[in-house]
């Protein structure tokens, strides 16, 4: 069961070496949630797609039961809302995440962006500074952009560059 708001809250803080494997762990979950909900909040319309998108990425991510979830959402938006940059918690992804476990975060991020059916400009420039915050090579940040793309279903199938073309029999 996830802990009170301060144990998460001074989870948060920069990682002891002796910190137990249980407060790391819901240190990294509610830092992921934060950066879902900042995607989630960073256009100026909030639709009904996006809170479920981004309870679907933290049940990909983490095996949490649904009380568990919907309390980790409502820690991640408070966080959120207090949030002053972005860097305490991508740097505890990036301690956390390997390249591609990186990699396919970002794609996280951007499926919720997706959620609406479009990216606004705002929810492109912060993923493209998560990108560079979570040090994912630029290409893998353009893979991980386009399958969010086609799983939302806004890209035309002909047109997607992300997959083999078709052979000719």
């Amino acid at each position: 069961m996830l802990r009170t708001i301060a144990d998460l809250f001074d989870a948060l803080k920069p990682a002891r070496r002796d910190a137990d494997p249980a407060t790391q762990e819901h240190a990294l979950q509610l830092a992921t949630a934060v950066l879902l909900v900042e995607v989630m909040r960073a256009d100026a319309e909030l639709r009904d797609t996006e809170k479920p998108a981004v309870l679907a990425a933290l049940r990909e991510k983490f095996a949490l039961a649904d009380d568990e979830l919907a309390r980790l959402y409502e820690l991640a938006e408070a966080r959120s809302i207090e949030a002053h940059d972005l860097h305490s918690f991508t740097a505890r992804l990036n301690a956390a995440f390997d390249e591609p476990q990186r990699v396919r975060m970002l794609e996280l991020l951007w499926r919720v962006a997706w959620a609406d059916g479009h990216v606004d400009a705002h929810e492109d420039h912060l993923l493209r500074r998560l990108a560079d915050l979570l040090h994912v090579r630029r290409a893998d940040a353009i893979g991980a952009k386009l399958r969010a793309e086609r799983d939302a279903g806004s890209v035309d199938p002909a047109q997607d560059t992300d997959r083999e073309p078709r052979r000719s029999p």
